[in-house]
């Protein structure tokens, strides 16, 4: 079965110093696309969406950009492209306009569960986010599971941009807590125009105990909330690799959706990228 990868990332340390990597010694070093086509070797893997990594830079999006020389044909990429303006507060950058036309953007993330919960209620960063629908991006919704009520309330003022939800909105897998993560979930399913990837869930397992049942109730929650047209695969690797291989989580995704058939399986692991990511 072909794979579509829909959240991976890459950075040089060499270049851009990531704050949040000092925290985790075992990710605070270097990982290149070589290392990425060395994590999928053998599994299929056809195409990748590369998600910004927490840096600001348009340096870094160009230095990005050579990756889709790589043997991964059609590799997407994403950057973060706001800035700050005043305290707690997000404008889009200038260089947005520089870039919107190229084909290898697909959308914007800004990682919000890092800053302080205004940021996702400000007025202005909900209008920023808005303004995407016209350069036909979409945006990566990442928060904790605390934060989920802030990005319902994001998507019901953006009726017209498409949302993705990063790691099935972060629950608390490690802890075995279910909700209210189940009930923010249903509802943002609600609105048509969010799909959700499934990654990151081993991220937030325990690292030296998870099993493929402490991850089932959040999948299978997810698949039951918005259906299988509207979720994905993504690996969050290197960032998995803490608690699973990438063949690890993929083969456990695998047995945990292999009941519903070959054909939802090809929606989550492929059919979909192609659609919500315009890939074909």
């Amino acid at each position: 079965m072909p794979i579509i990868d829909t959240h991976q990332h890459l950075w040089d340390l060499d270049l851009f110093h990531y704050a949040w990597l000092d925290s985790s010694p075992t990710l605070n070093r270097s990982f290149g696309m070589a290392d990425y086509l060395a994590a999928v070797e053998g599994l299929g893997v056809t195409k990748t969406v590369h998600v910004e990594a927490d840096v600001d830079s348009l340096i870094c999006w160009r230095r990005l950009s050579t990756c889709c020389s790589s043997p991964l044909k059609r590799t997407v990429l994403w950057q973060v492209l706001w800035r700050a303006a005043g305290r707690n507060m997000m404008i889009l950058n200038p260089s947005l306009d520089k870039i919107a036309e190229d084909p290898k953007l697909k959308g914007i993330r800004r990682v919000l569960h890092t800053q302080p919960d205004e940021l996702g209620r400000s007025r202005r960063f909900v209008g920023n986010v808005r303004q995407l629908a016209a350069y036909g991006l979409s945006f990566d919704i990442c928060v904790l599971d605390r934060q989920l009520p802030i990005a319902i309330n994001l998507v019901r003022a953006c009726p017209d941009v498409t949302f993705i939800l990063d790691h099935c909105g972060v629950p608390r897998v490690k802890e075995r807590v279910l909700d209210p993560w189940r009930t923010h979930i249903v509802e943002l399913s609600s609105f048509p125009n969010v799909y959700c990837k499934i990654s990151g869930l081993v991220a937030y397992a325990d690292p030296l105990r998870w099993t493929a049942e402490d991850l089932r109730p959040y999948v299978e929650h997810v698949l039951s909330s918005f259906g299988w047209d509207r979720v994905m695969f993504g690996s969050d690797w290197p960032v998995c690799t803490v608690s699973a291989s990438y063949q690890k989580w993929v083969e456990t995704l695998a047995s945990l959706t292999e009941m519903a058939g070959a054909a939802n399986q090809r929606k989550l692991f492929y059919e979909n990228a192609v659609r919500v990511y315009r890939l074909a």
